[in-house]
């Protein structure tokens, strides 16, 4: 999966971003905080988890 898929996936269930780190970003909804890794492709089993984990949508 892009990882920009991801990010616009987290955005719309309410997600912003709170900072860049060192090999990932940081996304922030209230208390729920989520790590992307900065890679253009993105394994499938962790964006598929990352889905899961907030109930985004899991598979397209």
């Amino acid at each position: 999966m892009k990882r920009k898929d991801l990010i616009r996936k987290l955005q719309n269930a309410g997600f912003s971003l709170e900072r860049h780190g060192g090999g990932h970003d940081v996304y922030r909804r209230g208390s729920d905080v989520e790590y992307v890794p900065r890679h253009r492709e993105l394994n499938e089993k962790l964006a598929q988890a990352i889905m899961k984990k907030w109930d985004l949508g899991g598979e397209e």
